[in-house]
């Protein structure tokens, strides 16, 4: 079938991606499923600061690369459900057509020996999937012309539609938004893990987040939801603010921060910089725990004092997509949702469409915006 999609065909292109042509929407072929494979149609699709880094070059893919990763939409329809091999699942048999899923970026097999960590390492077959910018099993269902046309994360949600393997899926039920959906799929399940799977705060522990893009304030929500003091930490006055009202009993600079000798015993880095870990750090109480979940420049170095974390009993925490298993995790967060704690809608800056993401890119590299969202026009996906 023809899709419409957003292409990258270069990466390290220079701002403005406005008018740099690195990014440009196509239309593409797209096979069928191929066994334990869906077809989805995108409903909704969240633009993060992962997507940016793979168009200023900070993230080596191979191109042309559809992009986008966080994302749900409806099955419309079911590959083969015979077990082909490639991973720990049952097929797709679980699934009907019709159903919403959200499409999350790093497969999990179930079966390897880095998923029997719970969440704290990455599947071995995902993440190899995600490196060679294939589907689970090594398929590239994508084609422009005669030339393949990579998969991002196993997801590709800048487009119409998308097929993706059953390990990067997770059902949820028709009362759970699209948009709510979308953003379960990366901000959600990255911020709120990165709190619940590895700070884990103790009742009554305060918890302060560093960087309040859309990973960031989703960590702040579901710190808030589940009843814990929030020290929310940012150099944007705009996202200090939004953090006010959405609850942080707390919203500073990073300076203002560490001039006040706020402190806390989990503190989340989300903000992906040097800087920014070297502030968590700083603003983590002995004893305490910094849970770093941003992604950095890969030749980004950060100064840290050993004797502190020896001296003062400090832990520091890696975590990436927040340590999760997603099919345990995203059911949680609804149940969050629905009871009015999680507020997610709060984190869409923006509703844009394909055509609107070389500028919606150089909103998000100036850090004027959460999460804006790709949605898409039932009757034009048809």
């Amino acid at each position: 079938m023809q899709i419409v999609g957003a292409v990258l065909d270069r990466t390290g292109a220079p701002p403005p991606y406005a008018t740099s042509g690195a990014l440009r929407t196509s239309t593409l072929d797209l096979d069928p499923p191929g066994p334990s494979e869906l077809l989805v149609r995108i409903e909704a699709a969240g633009l993060c600061h992962s997507d940016l880094s793979v168009v200023d070059g900070s993230r080596e893919r191979p191109v042309p690369l559809l992009l986008g990763h966080e994302a749900a939409g409806i099955v419309e329809t079911v590959g083969d459900a015979a077990h082909d091999g490639t991973d720990g699942t049952d097929g797709t048999d679980d699934i009907a057509p019709g159903r919403r899923v959200v499409l999350t970026f790093l497969p999990r097999c179930g079966a390897c020996a880095a998923c029997a960590t719970d969440g704290r390492l990455p599947c071995t077959a995902g993440s190899a999937a995600n490196a060679a910018a294939t589907l689970v099993g090594g398929a590239v269902r994508l084609h422009r012309g005669p030339e393949p046309v990579h998969h991002h994360l196993g997801v590709s949600a800048f487009a119409t539609h998308a097929v993706v393997h059953r390990t990067s899926v997770v059902p949820v039920d028709d009362d759970v938004p699209a948009d709510v959906a979308a953003l379960l799929g990366c901000a959600v399940l990255t911020g709120g893990g990165a709190v619940i799977n590895a700070g884990r705060p103790a009742p009554g522990d305060r918890v302060a987040v560093v960087g309040l893009g859309g990973v960031g304030m989703a960590a702040l929500l579901v710190a808030l939801a589940l009843g814990h003091e929030v020290l929310g930490v940012d150099p944007v006055p705009a996202k200090l603010d939004l953090a006010r009202r959405l609850g942080a009993t707390t919203a500073r600079t990073p300076d203002e921060a560490l001039d006040a000798g706020e402190r806390a015993p989990v503190v989340v880095e989300a903000a992906g910089s040097a800087r920014a870990f070297e502030t968590a750090l700083a603003l983590t109480v002995p004893g305490g725990t910094t849970v770093t979940a941003g992604l950095p420049g890969p030749d980004a170095r950060a100064s840290v004092a050993p004797l502190t974390l020896t001296a003062e009993a400090r832990t520091v925490v890696g975590s990436y997509l927040g340590s999760s298993v997603p099919s345990r995790d995203i059911p949680r967060y609804v149940d969050l949702w629905r009871a009015g704690r999680l507020p997610l809608e709060s984190l869409v800056s923006a509703r844009i469409g394909l055509e609107d993401l070389p500028a919606a890119l150089d909103r998000l590299a100036a850090g004027a915006e959460l999460r804006q969202l790709i949605t898409f026009d039932e009757r034009t996906t048809a």
